[in-house]
């Protein structure tokens, strides 16, 4: 099956939200532990395209299967070369490489707007029969060129466990000199 990757709208957000929701209720992968209204969802949404790229995966007859997006690592200026990147793709779908496509515009975008630092929160377990989260976002990051940066052990508790989590980083852009100001998606 053949995907376009394209820029998300609001319009996508109840698409996006059936992806995220069986994360969010059968999983640890996020430590969100309540699913978002809608309305909560077309917000993150809108607030995010602002400034910062937020991507879908679309197939012809299957819709939207998967997204990817950006926001700030920190809410303070001197941060502002550094992002937080998340993804999810519809569960049955993961394993084709359209996770890899869709960081791939992610970064491409990122770069665009002048943003040097990826960053990834990834909850882990110690588990290898863990029936809420195996330890698949830390490899697929690893392939792309993610490296460990630490970990915070047990930090969240989600599905009567506790989960490490693990902040994964890339660099995307020289740290050489002062930067230019970011440009905001919005203004690409």
């Amino acid at each position: 099956m053949d995907y376009i990757i394209r820029t998300a709208t609001i319009d996508d957000a109840e698409a996006m939200l059936a992806i995220y929701e069986p994360y969010v209720v059968e999983t640890a992968i996020t430590f969100e532990t309540v699913v978002p209204s809608l309305a909560e969802f077309r917000s993150r949404v809108a607030e995010t395209i602002v400034q910062y790229p937020w991507i879908v995966a679309e197939g012809v007859q299957e819709g939207v299967v998967g997204y990817a997006y950006a926001g700030p690592f920190k809410r303070r200026a001197a941060y502002d070369w550094s992002v937080e990147t998340s993804i999810y793709l519809r569960r049955d779908i993961r394993g084709r490489g359209l996770g890899r496509r869709l960081y791939q515009e992610l970064e491409r975008i990122l770069q665009s707007m002048g943003i040097r630092n990826l960053n990834a929160c990834i909850a882990c377990t110690d588990r290898a029969d863990d029936p809420f989260l195996s330890n698949e976002s830390v490899l697929f990051h690893e392939k792309l060129g993610y490296t460990l940066v630490g970990t915070f052990h047990s930090c969240g508790f989600k599905l009567g466990r506790w989960y490490d989590m693990l902040w994964m980083e890339k660099t995307i852009g020289a740290h050489d000199g002062a930067p230019t100001p970011i440009i905001p998606f919005s203004q690409l």
